[in-house]
């Protein structure tokens, strides 16, 4: 598409939700180049920079019949969508929307049809971040549901049918920020992967992700180094005791401009798992790591799904994956299989399977079972497996393995020696399963690391490793 001069007065409306001066606020300033006249279709499209870096946005007119979306508005976002791909530069829609315009009936339907279709083009090709400033009804909440990152603003709204029509259908009673607001697409639903405390933050952190996608840096090794920490000391001294991983995650990433550069994404949903965007030695990278301070880091329906769907999106951009693992298999019960933790927990096999991105696995504690399969081991594909000194490897815990290889023996000696009896051949069970050793001895896993040295090990294994990425789309798992 052929940019146009600068249309727009430098003075914008004094209504916050017009367009231009959010596109404004968004870009760099002095920037702003449209791509289309100013109308009246409800919604505006331009081309600008972002920290430097060429990106194409388009944002609802809410101030044009609440932003819904009709035959040019659509074909406008089209367009940008097109122009992204076109230049292979990110774009980022603005949504404050009602949905498909009523009076344009199945035209406008069309339309919207004709904007899905065009983010599935542009899936995987180009970073397709959504900013959710107000609502996104209708029609319109598929348009950021289909987008690799939604980040939502406190007045946000997202939801298919509204209130009224809930209760009309249902007679369940709810108000908008309950059915569809940031606290239940930010922990229920998964729909949302930032809550931003406020609109300004909202679009800072839109800003963020661009720059993380688009400039994703080279690796740093000198600096790696230099930042070496003993990352084990954070963590409790009994291996029994639970803990967040965060704090680790955030000292093994790098500090920019004295804040860490982790960006979690979907940290309320899911939390079992914690996934995120971050810079390692300079470079843009994902983590993936599971958390004991939410059941136990226990793998289950919806933490499988969310991290398969991080997965693929790295391996989408070609950025390389960090996986820090604590896991003791996947949870148990009922209501798992129930959810389809079998189904779902296949995707993230799939994921890693499928993936071509450097990736590597740092064993922290203890990996168990299917969980050791799921969180990146080499038989998958890892660029590396990593273990700090004391780390387990193993089908189950010695002690309950023993528990059901030895359950006869144990319950035939008498009470008084049983837990000594248990103990001896925990023992003995460790040394024939072999446990790091053993993975070592068979290749699965690399080596035991200094965990004072592990910022600078995994950035030099990335770094040596082909940069490579698959082509695939970020389907919304």
């Amino acid at each position: 598409m052929t940019i146009m001069a600068p249309a727009f007065q430098p003075e914008t409306s004094t209504d916050p939700r017009d367009p231009l001066g959010r596109l404004q606020r968004f870009f760099d300033p002095g920037t702003v180049l449209p791509l289309h006249p100013r109308d009246k279709s409800g919604v505006l499209a331009a081309i600008g920079e972002v920290d430097g870096v060429r990106t194409v946005a388009y944002c609802s007119d809410a101030t044009v019949m609440g932003g819904a979306m009709g035959v040019e508005g659509c074909k406008h976002i089209v367009d940008a969508i097109d122009t992204a791909i076109d230049s292979a530069i990110p774009i980022v829609g603005i949504w404050h929307s009602g949905g498909a315009r009523l009076a344009e009936g199945v035209e406008a339907l069309h339309a919207v049809g004709l904007v899905f279709e065009a983010m599935v083009r542009a899936s995987g090709l180009v970073p397709q971040i959504s900013v959710v400033l107000g609502f996104a009804a209708g029609g319109a909440a598929y348009g950021p549901a289909l987008t690799d990152i939604v980040i939502m603003a406190p007045e946000g709204r997202v939801f298919v049918t509204g209130p009224d029509v809930v209760r009309s259908v249902t007679g369940e009673q709810v108000d908008m920020a309950t059915l569809g607001g940031p606290e239940t697409h930010g922990k229920k639903s998964g729909v949302t992967h930032i809550v931003a405390n406020d609109e300004a933050d909202a679009l800072h952190r839109g800003r963020r992700l661009v720059s993380m996608f688009a400039e994703q840096g080279e690796f740093d090794l000198v600096a790696a180094e230099h930042g070496d920490v003993d990352l084990k000391a954070m963590m409790p001294e009994s291996a029994k005791r639970a803990y967040d991983v965060k704090p680790i995650v955030h000292e093994l990433l790098d500090n920019v401009d004295g804040e860490s550069s982790f960006e979690e994404l979907q940290g309320g949903y899911a939390r079992s798992i914690v996934t995120g965007l971050g810079r390692l030695a300079g470079r843009t990278v994902g983590v993936l790591a599971n958390n004991p301070i939410r059941l136990g880091g226990c793998l289950n329906s919806e933490s499988a799904e969310k991290a398969a769907r991080f997965v693929r999106l790295c391996d989408a951009f070609g950025i390389p994956l960090v996986v820090v693992t604590d896991v003791p298999g996947y949870l148990p019960g009922v209501s798992m299989e129930w959810e389809g933790v079998v189904r779902r927990g296949a995707k993230l096999l799939h994921a890693f399977a499928e993936a071509r991105v450097p990736r590597v696995t740092l064993v922290t504690r203890k990996i168990y079972g299917g969980a050791y399969i799921a969180m990146n081991a080499r038989s998958l594909g890892a660029t590396a497996v990593y273990a700090w000194p004391g780390s387990e490897v193993a089908v189950m815990g010695a002690k309950a393995a023993v528990g059901i290889l030895h359950k006869k023996a144990l319950a035939a000696a008498p009470e008084d020696e049983r837990e000594a009896l248990h103990e001896r051949l925990t023992v003995e069970h460790e040394q024939i399963a072999g446990g790091v050793e053993r993975a070592i001895a068979i290749g699965v896993v690399d080596q035991v690391i200094d965990p004072a040295k592990t910022r600078s090990i995994i950035a030099a294994a990335l770094a040596a490793a082909p940069a490579r990425k698959s082509h695939h789309k970020n389907i919304p798992l």
